[in-house]
């Protein structure tokens, strides 16, 4: 069955991710059409980005400072309205009361219409990747931290009023159902990935190639040119 083709665009959107870099990678073109839409983006940032390098002898504290920059960049470029850094550790990110607590506030602070995040369910691409720990725990932690502990008032009393969040998008999915299309908003989307040069080996035109082959894979599941695809639910029913 086609996954559905979803243009409603939210007022309030929260992406809640592990890396400094995985927002732009999993959804950057969906941030930038809502953005471009009128919809306040924020987007959350669980860890430092403190072990994103492949050199033994970096120096951990000149990484940060620099993939915090290319956060601040990326945001700019996608449209976000803020990013909210929790400073967790790389690898160490952990569905614990601390991190749920920490979402709940912002749920309940931000008091967004949809949350982006991580699909936790999917584990195993093929035979050459699985899914980083860190993008699991935050997946699992999101959704813990949506329902029932955003809505109910029992759970993190003194973190604000409560908030019920109607609609999550979990990227990355193996059971993807819903397609946003993407088509006008792929170049900004190949724009805030590069923005992340420390991750990045190599930046040449086969770059803004292979985001644009990706986002053609996921058209294909709804028969349009170029789109994001997200496993979506409904917390509240």
């Amino acid at each position: 069955m086609p996954a559905e083709l979803v243009a409603d665009v939210p007022k309030r959107a929260l992406a809640i991710y592990a890396h400094p870099d995985d927002a732009e990678v999993s959804c950057g073109g969906t941030l930038a059409r809502w953005s471009a839409a009128g919809c306040e983006v924020e987007v959350v940032v669980c860890t430092r980005g403190d072990k994103g390098s492949t050199d033994p002898a970096a120096d951990v504290d000149m990484l940060v400072s620099r993939r915090d920059a290319e956060v601040a960049a990326a945001a700019g470029r996608l449209g976000v309205r803020s990013v909210h850094r929790l400073g967790l550790d790389d690898g160490e990110i952990e569905n614990d009361r601390r991190l749920r607590e920490s979402l709940v506030r912002l749920v309940r602070a931000i008091r967004p219409e949809v949350v982006v995040c991580p699909d936790p369910t999917a584990v195993f691409f093929g035979e050459h990747y699985y899914n980083h720990r860190d993008h699991r725990s935050v997946g699992w932690a999101v959704l813990d931290a949506i329902a029932p502990a955003a809505s109910s008032p029992l759970y993190f009393p003194g973190t604000g009023a409560v908030w019920s969040v109607g609609t999550v998008y979990l990227s990355g999915s193996l059971d993807a159902n819903v397609l946003v299309d993407i088509s006008r908003f792929v170049d900004q989307k190949t724009e805030a990935i590069l923005c992340h040069s420390s991750q990045l080996a190599e930046t040449g035109e086969w770059f803004g190639v292979a985001v644009r082959e990706r986002a053609e894979e996921a058209g294909r599941l709804g028969g349009i040119e170029l789109a994001e695809a997200f496993r979506r639910v409904r917390p509240g029913g």
